[in-house]
């Protein structure tokens, strides 16, 4: 489903800024020797499951991370992130950037049998768009974080979306929205078949229909999913015949699990296990290419966190890079930003807080707590390819804190449960991410930092409410000229590091392990793997 497309200008600077970040990929991926091989049936072990399987519906990385396999988008980041044709096969834009104009590809079926076209897409912006649709079911948080809201919201940036013909959708926006393209790349936005959710309804997120490569067969709530080849596909694959997603929560029984061959890749390893891997003629190991974020969020509308001196304080008591010295292997950096250093915008001459528990006490008296306070650090439960070993960086947290007189009970849920109650503001502190699906720093800052996101179930987790920064972003979007924007967000950037709602700890480039006889694998730096090439030669 991949091809070349014209690309705008910005899409072009993205590029440039991030081949050589991501060039090594192709030397870690799992070699090309032999012929393809088709059949088999491939384990993909992981620490935690999928959330849900409608992927409007879902944020976290192991929901998307199945259904990128099931549906497919109308445009599509590669494994450079350079935006190319999905189910699209080529847009225009008007000159007053407010109509766009997507051409679709003909000829492709839902995995039910029922015609993709331009009226699905319809279907699809309206279920999405309008709570008053009988089949808006459920909370559609990325819609609102892209277009301001829903129908009716006086925010709303699209006024319409309808079909021209059998193969032409036109979108007219309400305001120039600058990475417009890149919104309808984002996995969130896989294309649904209209009739599976009309039969389906409100259950449609365990009965997942799409165009994608592989069709969903049965889950078993933490333990696996299953998903099947189709036949039918569309385009280039798969080989494989059967494709499963297991839960294995604890990482060292992921590792015997792949080492006595009961599954074929494994992801969220114990950083010092990849020199095991390495060292073992029957396995290889994979690199992904960093694009995400490690960080601790404080919550901005708790106290003592509603002030910033004390938020200050925590930034400067904990040691980051003896963090990452003892808990990544040498497969992370120090983050001081909130998005990765390989994506245009970043502002690299923002200074970050230096450990110096001296300053932190005296920061901390300043705010009222001479003799620091009692509160609770939530840590999730699973490795995350951000945080491979999160209860262990909160172990290293919690002694820096105690340093300064902060005494930080340790709390911990499954993941699900973890994601609902942070979404909800119940968390003093606690340890998140972000792996961007979108290759733009919208995608990292509006959804995360923005006012805008912050009723719950909020999605900025830090409450951090700032006009001057969320109006920066809100510039952004409607900006086309690439430079203009990247002032913009490093001026957001510098406002982010004065109010300090994160403690910004680590950019990672996660290990990922698997069998040898695993081919055609090639890690993608937004998780968003492609499977289709993948074969295996045992």
């Amino acid at each position: 489903m991949k091809g070349k497309s014209s690309l705008a200008l910005s899409i072009l600077l993205i590029l440039s800024l991030l081949l050589s970040a991501c060039s090594g990929s192709s030397e870690e991926a799992s070699g090309n020797s032999s012929e393809p091989k088709e059949g088999g049936s491939l384990i993909y072990a992981r620490g935690a499951d999928a959330i849900g399987l409608d992927p409007i519906n879902v944020t976290d990385g192991e929901s998307i991370r199945v259904t990128s396999n099931i549906f497919e988008t109308l445009f599509v980041y590669d494994e450079n992130l350079e935006v190319q044709p999905g189910l699209a096969e080529s847009h225009e834009v008007s000159d007053d950037g407010l109509t766009w104009t997507i051409t679709l590809k003909k000829g492709i079926k839902f995995q039910d049998g029922t015609d993709f076209n331009a009226d699905a897409v319809v279907f699809n912006f309206d279920r999405w768009m309008d709570p008053e649709n009988p089949y808006h079911k459920g909370d559609f948080p990325y819609y609102p974080f892209l277009y301001g809201g829903f129908k009716g919201d006086p925010n709303h940036k699209i006024e319409y979306v309808k079909a021209v013909d059998e193969s032409t959708v036109e979108f007219k926006l309400t305001e120039k929205t600058a990475p417009f393209i890149s919104y309808l790349a984002i996995p969130m936005f896989g294309i649904a078949s209209p009739a599976a959710i009309e039969k389906h309804g409100d259950k449609f997120y365990e009965n997942p229909v799409g165009t994608g490569p592989f069709v969903f067969d049965s889950w078993k709530h933490n333990d696996k999913i299953v998903l099947k080849k189709n036949k039918n596909y569309a385009g280039e694959g798969p080989y494989l015949d059967e494709l499963i997603f297991r839960v294995i929560p604890d990482n060292s029984s992921r590792l015997t699990a792949l080492q006595a061959g009961e599954v074929d890749i494994i992801d969220g390893l114990n950083p010092d296990d990849a020199t095991t891997i390495e060292a073992d003629s029957q396995l290889s190991l994979v690199k992904r290419p960093s694009f995400n974020i490690g960080y601790m969020v404080l919550n901005t509308q708790m106290a003592p966190f509603d002030d910033v001196k004390v938020r200050q304080a925590v930034n400067m008591a904990i040691d980051k890079q003896a963090i990452v010295d003892a808990f990544y292997n040498g497969y992370a950096e120090v983050a001081k930003n909130p998005f990765p250093s390989v994506l245009w915008g970043y502002n690299d001459s923002v200074e970050d807080y230096k450990f110096n528990v001296e300053e932190a006490k005296k920061l901390l008296e300043e705010a009222g707590y001479p003799d620091g306070f009692k509160t609770e650090l939530w840590a999730m439960s699973n490795p995350r390819p951000y945080m491979p070993q999160p209860m262990k960086v909160a172990e290293a947290i919690q002694a820096d804190l105690k340093k300064i007189g902060i005494e930080a009970e340790i709390v911990t849920y499954e993941w699900a449960t973890y994601l609902q109650k942070s979404g909800n503001g119940e968390h003093p502190m606690g340890l998140y991410g972000w792996t961007g699906v979108m290759a733009d720093p919208d995608n990292f800052l509006f959804p995360n930092l923005s006012a805008t996101n912050t009723d719950k179930p909020a999605s900025n987790r830090a409450f951090y409410e700032n006009e001057e920064f969320t109006k920066l972003l809100q510039d952004a979007r409607v900006t086309f000229d690439q430079d203009e924007r990247a002032k913009l967000y490093e001026q957001a950037q510098e406002i982010f590091h004065k109010d300090a709602p994160w403690v910004t700890l680590a950019h990672t480039t996660p290990p990922i392990a698997m069998a040898g006889y695993v081919q055609g694998f090639s890690a993608h730096p937004m998780e968003d793997d492609d499977f289709t090439k993948v074969y295996l030669t045992n």
